[in-house]
């Protein structure tokens, strides 16, 4: 009796929208239902015009035991903006790019810089994963060996100070691990191949089905996102790190992430990606998730 929420990215507006489609009630300024409560797949904050207010919502329900969140890219990605490295910078580099994409949560938190930082000890608290014996739930990429990696570091799934540092050492197992399960898998497309993503940057990797055989796909057919000038040839498969990808015969798995457009649907019986693109204007999305054995379409509920 749990409903999965996508990618929020400080659309509180939207939030409320759907909480109350899916029948919460809000007294006290928190938001609950009289049986369920809602898993969030993580990235509350950036891109929106409501991140202050998104935050609130969404730790007021965990706070009240209304709900559980999970760490997204986009609060690892604020965590290390923020932690200084010991030579001088930050472990997440102050580029124009790195600073555009966290402008608007900087923003909003201008003259509450003690609020902000009370929220970045809050995102520490997040989890990187969760499961249970029906389904599993992560922000971007369940691969069970990684998952397998991160329970020998993180601390009851979470992340310390001191482990935050140890994540951005470039190349190591634990990296590897947090970089897949927070931002997916990538694979870079044959020479002379590019695309331009939604904000601009040119890019020579994709984001690939992880779900998928990589074995039977091509470049195009495997990119998460629809590009048109992908090459239909077949993958080298050199090129990935591993060949493993996400069993049908898995446990049903919850992510969000892609930016995915159109109407939301499953992707596979045991798959279901909970990302719209709310902040491109398109639709936050709830899995309603009941005793089904199979994941079903009908169960999506958006706004």
């Amino acid at each position: 009796m749990i409903d999965i929420i996508g990618d929020i990215h400080g659309h509180s507006d939207k939030l409320e929208e759907l909480l109350v489609k899916l029948g919460y009630s809000k007294s006290n300024g928190i938001y609950s239902h009289f049986d369920r409560k809602v898993l969030f797949v993580g990235d509350y904050i950036d891109r929106g015009p409501k991140i202050r207010e998104t935050l609130q919502i969404v730790r007021a329900m965990v706070d009240s035991g209304n709900a559980i969140a999970l760490m997204g890219n986009h609060e690892y990605n604020a965590l290390c903006f923020h932690f200084q490295e010991t030579e001088g910078g930050h472990l997440r580099k102050h580029s124009i790019k790195n600073i555009i994409q966290h402008y608007e949560t900087l923003k909003q938190f201008q003259n509450n810089q003690n609020e902000y930082e009370d929220y970045l000890n809050w995102f520490k608290t997040l989890p990187l994963y969760y499961e249970t014996d029906k389904f599993k739930a992560v922000h971007a990429c369940w691969d069970n060996k990684n998952i397998s990696v991160l329970k020998k570091y993180l601390e009851n799934d979470r992340l310390t100070d001191e482990l935050i540092y140890q994540s951005t050492k470039m190349g190591t197992e634990f990296n590897e691990a947090i970089d897949q399960t927070l931002k997916g898998k990538e694979i870079k497309i044959p020479d002379g191949y590019y695309f331009t993503d939604k904000d601009g940057t040119k890019r020579t990797e994709i984001r690939i089905k992880w779900w998928d055989d990589p074995a039977e796909m091509t470049y195009k057919s495997i990119s998460v996102e629809p590009i048109e000038n992908l090459p239909e040839t077949p993958i080298e498969l050199s090129k990935l790190k591993t060949l493993d990808f996400y069993s049908d015969n898995d446990k049903k798995v919850f992510f969000g992430h892609y930016w995915l457009k159109g109407e939301p649907s499953v992707y596979r019986e045991n798959i279901c990606c909970l990302d719209y693109s709310v902040a491109k204007g398109g639709k936050l999305t709830a899995y309603r998730l009941n005793e089904e054995i199979n994941l079903e379409s009908k169960n999506l509920i958006y706004v």
